[in-house]
C-alpha cells in the first residue's frame, strides 16, 4: 500500500499549509500562474467526483471491490489514494471533502464544472451494469452544486439510449445544467447513431453543450468500444447544431479514418485536428486540454496544441481531477527533458504538487511553453469561453 501511495496520491503536505509553508520560488510561480486571470471567469470544465454508495447513490463495478480482479482492484485503490480516502466506509464523503479542501485553498479558485457519469446502456434502452465501471447520478451532482455553489456548477450525464433520455435532458436544463457529459467508449454510445438524432435535437433546443471524450480511453475500462472514441463520429451532433467539446483533444490512440475508402487507422489526434479545420464547425466545435500534460500525451499532441494559436480561442481548460492526483501519470522530469519547463520550474511545480495537485495542474498548464521558445497558452483558455457559452442555459440563482 505504501508503494501504491507512491505512484498514486503521493502528497505529504496538507493544502491548508501551502500559504504559510510554500517556498518563495514556488509561491512566485503560483502568483505568475494567475497573471491576467479574472477569478470571476476562472473555470475548470472537467472535474470528476465518485463514490461507492456510502451515503450516496453513486457506485463502482463490483470488480473494483474484489481481489478476484486484481488489476481492477489496484486501480480502485489508486483512485482512493488520489482522493485521500482513509476509511472506505466514509469514502464518498471523504472524496468530496478532499476536493473541497483543494479548491478552497486556492486563492481565487473560480468554478469547477462537476461531472455526473451515466451508466452503460444497450441500444434497446437496457442498462448494462456489467459494462458500467462507475456511476454518478445527476441528482448527486445537483446536490453537491447546491451545497457548494461557490465551487461547483452541475454537468449532467445522460446516455441517449435511455428510454427517459429526453425527459432527463429537460429536467437537467430546468435545474440549471448547461452541459452534458459523455464517455462513449465506456457508456456504449455511438455518437453517429441515428438513434441519437432526437437527443441532439433536444440538446440544440435547450442550448446544452456536449462534453464528449475523444480518443482512446485509459482511466475507465472500455477496451471493446475504443472505436466509439473516434472524433469523426461527433459530426452527427455538430451537424444538428450542437456545440461539442472534445475532451483531451482526442490525444490518445488510433481509429479508422472514416473519410478514407481504405479505412486506414490514423491517430485520433489527427482526426480531431481535421474536424477543427472544417469551416462548417467553427463556432460549434471546441476542445478541452484536460490530461494533455500527462506523460502519454506529451510530445506531438501537447506541442501541437501549444503551437496552434489559430485554435486557442476554441480551447478550454479542464483538470480531469482526480487524475492529476495520480502521481504516476504526471512525469515532470520528462516535461523538463522535452523542454516544456525548466529545471527550476520543475522543482517549484513538484513542491506545489505535494500540497495541492489540483493547483499543480493549473500552474503546470500556465507554465509549459513550446520547447525552445517562450510561447505559452493564453490566459483566455482558463476562463469562461464566451463563444462556447453563448446560447447555453443560464443557471438560476
Amino acid at each position: 500500500m505504501c508503494l501504491l501511495h507512491h505512484i498514486a496520491g503521493a502528497f505529504t503536505q496538507q493544502p491548508e499549509a501551502l500559504k504559510e509553508k510554500i517556498g518563495a520560488k514556488a509561491g512566485d510561480l503560483i502568483k505568475r500562474s494567475f497573471d491576467d486571470i479574472d477569478p470571476a471567469r476562472l473555470v475548470d470544465y472537467h472535474t470528476h467526483v465518485a463514490g461507492i454508495g456510502k451515503g450516496t447513490d453513486a457506485f463502482v463495478n463490483p470488480k473494483m471491490l474484489s481481489w478476484t480482479h486484481p488489476l481492477h482492484r489496484l486501480k480502485f485503490k489508486a483512485y482512493l489514494s488520489a482522493g485521500a480516502v482513509t476509511d472506505v466506509e466514509c469514502a464518498d464523503a471523504q472524496i468530496v471533502e478532499r476536493l473541497m479542501r483543494l479548491i478552497t485553498n486556492i486563492e481565487g479558485h473560480g468554478k469547477h464544472r462537476l461531472l455526473a457519469f451515466d451508466k452503460n446502456y444497450d441500444r434497446d434502452g437496457t442498462a448494462n451494469l456489467q459494462k458500467t465501471e462507475f456511476y454518478v447520478s445527476n441528482e448527486y451532482i445537483f446536490t453537491l452544486a447546491n451545497q457548494h455553489p461557490d465551487c461547483f456548477e452541475p454537468v449532467i450525464s445522460v446516455n441517449p439510449y435511455r428510454s427517459d433520455a429526453l425527459t432527463e435532458l429537460e429536467r437537467g436544463a430546468k435545474r440549471g445544467a448547461r452541459m452534458v457529459k459523455w464517455l462513449p467508449n465506456a457508456m456504449g454510445i455511438d455518437p453517429s447513431d441515428e438513434l441519437c438524432d432526437p437527443f441532439y435535437q433536444k440538446m440544440k433546443a435547450l442550448g446544452l453543450v456536449l462534453l464528449s471524450h475523444g480518443g482512446e480511453e485509459k482511466a475507465v475500462e472500455a477496451e471493446e468500444d475504443q472505436r466509439l472514441g473516434n472524433p469523426l463520429l461527433l459530426r452527427r451532433a455538430l451537424d444538428h447544431g450542437v456545440k461539442v467539446i472534445v475532451a483531451h483533444c482526442a490525444g490518445l490512440g488510433d481509429n479508422e479514418d472514416l473519410d478514407s475508402p481504405q479505412r486506414t487507422h490514423v491517430p485520433n489526434f489527427d482526426l480531431f485536428l481535421r474536424l477543427m479545420g472544417e469551416k462548417r464547425y467553427e463556432g460549434l466545435l471546441f476542445a478541452d486540454i484536460s490530461a494533455m500534460t500527462q506523460s502519454n500525451r506529451s510530445g506531438r499532441p501537447l506541442t501541437t496544441i501549444l503551437q496552434r494559436e489559430d485554435i486557442h480561442e476554441r480551447l478550454v481548460n479542464g483538470s480531469d481531477y482526480p487524475l492529476p492526483a495520480i502521481n504516476v501519470l504526471i512525469r515532470t522530469s520528462a516535461l523538463r527533458k522535452q523542454g516544456y519547463i525548466t529545471a527550476d520550474e520543475r522543482a517549484c511545480l513538484n513542491e506545489v504538487y505535494d500540497y495541492n495537485p489540483l493547483l499543480f495542474d493549473f500552474a503546470l498548464k500556465r507554465t509549459i511553453k513550446v520547447p525552445g521558445t517562450e510561447r505559452r497558452l493564453p490566459p483566455s483558455i482558463f476562463m469562461t469561453n464566451v463563444a462556447l457559452e453563448a446560447g447555453a442555459q443560464s443557471r438560476p440563482h
